[in-house]
């Protein structure tokens, strides 16, 4: 028998009373759920299949998958067939790279604001890629492109952000040729970084008026109307970050690259230590990175449980992520 390795479960399980003591009320329906099906995962719980060899007594019990998009144990076959069914909508060309981030101040609103932010982050994106793709001056295309939402960074923290694949040319304006972009270079970060900018303020401005964003705890000073200008105005002056990546490779290093951010968990069994004291020991890297690679961190089970569930407050995002997918495959046809 093969020893038992330490599991995102096995804390879940060990902390759960903790963990809702302290965060429960702060949890949504879905990550409920989420933290019940990794709880139950290829356990009893959730029912068995036996097999039985038909020449001799040898039999098997396989306890069955949860199948839950945020389970670590159960990404891998649920990523592959995702990338399965995206390969059939890539094209035979060069792809760009090109990612989206939210400045750090908007993190709190994002927190407590995630269906809202990210459908906005969604749209402001999609709007500033279709427009300056539009531009004569730059490539004067109907751009495609399909976009993955990533909402944490490698220490847990809200990090919103959004990874653009983007083929490096589009269809001219009467969509009866196809236009490649420069060999090296694809659209401008800077000129990206200002139209998302104004695009993104402008919208998270319309919502404070109509009364749509949730604004409490640490948020609740900016209910005053006149704080929150304030604070949209200190968000115009420095640059928003758009990181744009020079054409690379055909569509098998495009797939490899969404491997890695495609059905992808805040913490993975791999990268659990050790539990002890009710203090989980996980493996992750601490900035800066270059000296710190690799390095270990203790984290108390009940937060680390909070940190793991983070990555599932996209889940409500999921269909906002498909449908602009789907609009911008539109324009591909």
């Amino acid at each position: 028998m093969t020893e038992h390795r330490l599991e995102v479960a096995d804390v879940f399980r060990q902390h759960a009373q903790e963990f809702f003591t302290r965060w429960g009320r702060m949890l949504s329906a879905p990550q409920r759920k989420v933290f019940r099906d990794i709880c139950a995962c290829r356990t009893a719980a959730l029912g068995a299949r036996f097999e039985q060899c038909n020449h001799c007594s040898h039999h098997n019990v396989q306890f069955l998958s949860c199948r839950n998009r945020h389970c670590p144990k159960c990404q891998s076959t649920a990523r592959d067939l995702w990338l399965e069914r995206t390969a059939k909508e890539l094209l035979p060309i060069p792809y760009s790279h090109v990612v989206f981030t939210l400045p750090g101040a908007l993190a709190p609103i994002a927190r407590q604001n995630t269906k809202l932010i990210y459908s906005l982050l969604f749209r402001c994106v999609s709007e500033t890629l279709l427009t300056i793709g539009r531009d004569p001056s730059r490539l004067g295309v109907q751009l495609g492109f399909l976009a993955v939402l990533h909402t944490w960074n490698q220490k847990m923290m809200t990090h919103p952000h959004l990874h653009c694949l983007v083929p490096s040319g589009g269809l001219s304006p009467d969509r009866s040729t196809w236009i490649h972009s420069r060999k090296r270079f694809f659209l401008p970060g800077p000129v990206l970084g200002r139209m998302f900018r104004g695009k993104f303020l402008a919208l998270l401005a319309v919502a404070f008026r109509r009364k749509k964003l949730r604004l409490a705890g640490e948020l609740q000073s900016l209910q005053r109307p006149e704080a929150f200008d304030r604070f949209i105005s200190g968000l115009k002056k420095p640059k928003w970050v758009v990181e744009v990546r020079a054409p690379f490779g055909g569509p098998e290093h495009v797939l490899k690259y969404l491997a890695r951010y495609t059905h992808r968990v805040a913490i993975s069994n791999g990268r659990l230590c050790e539990l002890r004291d009710g203090r989980a020991l996980f493996a992750g890297e601490i900035q800066p990175i270059t000296t710190h690679r690799n390095s270990s961190r203790l984290k108390r089970s009940s937060l680390f449980a909070a940190s793991s569930l983070t990555s599932c407050r996209l889940a409500s995002s999921r269909s906002v992520t498909s449908a602009f997918s789907l609009t911008a495959a539109a324009q591909m046809a």
